[in-house]
């Protein structure tokens, strides 16, 4: 099965896809509906479950395959990877798991999403400098505008891979490497990437995502990379029996972490989310995410031209392709978006509302690959 095999065939798309037998679904970038073959792979699960201990069908070999599988999604060792469920947890973990010296700074875009920001902002207590990026734009995180603000204290740099309502995907090759050549660490929320473009992590040192966006998996199911030079750096501030050595689930005199990223799995996982989480996964490594992206990218060249003739503002609308994503926001002045949204959803088009920090309301779309030309003209004919 192929990208264009599912496009080119109805029967297909809405087997694979059943939302799209009553909706247009245009909002991956908030909650994605299940694909069939991962709410079955929860399904299974679930009926698995109740002929014996739960754990065991999965636990610990398909967690080990799980990690495989992730590894060849994000191009590192499997033992980089954990599995411990939002994104938000991920990236508190590493925020809280960290040790930081006197006029040490950490540099954050503010205007990320809130997941991104107040894990950081919380390291204030501890006397850590919290620095805002600047940047010409919503959303528009430019190398040159990081590199720029980096100095001798910054320790670590906490950037999304792509802006939840600008759309505008970062260079995180780029920064990755120049923030390593200076030894400050690079933290990286992908949930805006992971599933939808490329987001590999040879030059990252911890990354963050959860399932239900471009992934298509449930809710709460995410992964979590921390570079294995970089794991000894971070003790999260939670001990359980997974994370922590107890042979024979017997609690030792001493704390001595698991090895490997399992550093930061303290307790049982989700295992119903996981089963969901690996489907989603094995989906896009069969589809190839180079094809996903390229779909996506494709879409968005025509859309935004036809939204711009109906005289609509887009954020963004001339990032280069290695700067586009699947986010594509716009706003007309005098228009009630709020009015716009509703009268979409009436018609079963399923769009995002949002707001900036000034109070600019925004539409914002997210299709992803199964989305047709259709869908998307019948879109641009009630907005």
């Amino acid at each position: 099965m192929t990208v264009a095999e599912i496009l080119a065939n109805e029967e297909l798309r809405q087997h694979e896809f059943p939302v799209t037998r009553e909706k247009i679904f245009l909002a991956h970038a908030g909650d994605c509906p299940l694909p069939r073959r991962v709410a079955e792979a929860v399904a299974a699960y679930a009926r698995q479950s109740t002929t014996g201990d739960q754990e065991a069908f999965l636990f610990p070999d398909g967690l080990a395959d799980g990690r495989k599988l992730v590894a060849q999604l994000l191009n590192c060792q499997d033992d980089e990877v954990a599995f411990v469920g939002p994104t938000s947890l991920g990236l508190s973990l590493v925020a809280s798991g960290l040790k930081f010296r006197r006029g040490d700074n950490v540099l954050i875009y503010h205007d990320d999403f809130p997941a991104n920001v107040y894990p950081w902002m919380a390291l204030a207590e501890r006397g850590v400098e919290v620095r805002l990026l600047n940047t010409r734009g919503l959303g528009l995180l430019r190398t040159r505008d990081v590199t720029g603000q980096v100095d001798e204290n910054t320790r670590l740099v906490a950037l999304a891979s792509c802006h939840f309502l600008s759309g505008f995907r970062i260079d995180h090759a780029a920064i990755g490497k120049f923030l390593r050549a200076r030894k400050v660490l690079f933290c990286l929320d992908a949930i805006q990437t992971l599933g939808a473009f490329p987001t590999t992590v040879e030059h990252v040192d911890v990354l963050a995502a959860d399932a239900h966006k471009w992934l298509l998996g449930p809710c709460g199911a995410g992964v979590l990379y921390v570079r294995k030079e970089v794991q000894p750096l971070i003790n999260p501030p939670l001990y359980g029996w997974h994370n922590v050595r107890c042979p024979d689930y017997v609690a030792q005199e001493g704390i001595v972490w698991r090895g490997g990223a399992k550093k930061f799995e303290a307790g049982s996982a989700n295992l119903l989310g996981f089963a969901g989480l690996m489907a989603g996964v094995k989906l896009a490594l069969d589809l190839g995410v180079e094809n996903i992206a390229a779909e996506l990218l494709r879409k968005r060249a025509w859309l935004v031209p036809a939204l711009q003739a109906k005289g609509y503002s887009v954020l963004h609308s001339d990032a280069p392709p290695e700067h586009a994503s699947g986010i594509i926001s716009f706003f007309k002045p005098e228009t009630d978006l709020g009015a716009l949204h509703e009268r979409l959803l009436a018609a079963s088009i399923v769009t995002s509302l949002r707001k900036d920090r000034k109070g600019q309301r925004y539409l914002r779309l997210s299709p992803h690959f199964y989305n047709t030309d259709a869908e998307l003209q019948r879109m641009l004919d009630l907005a």
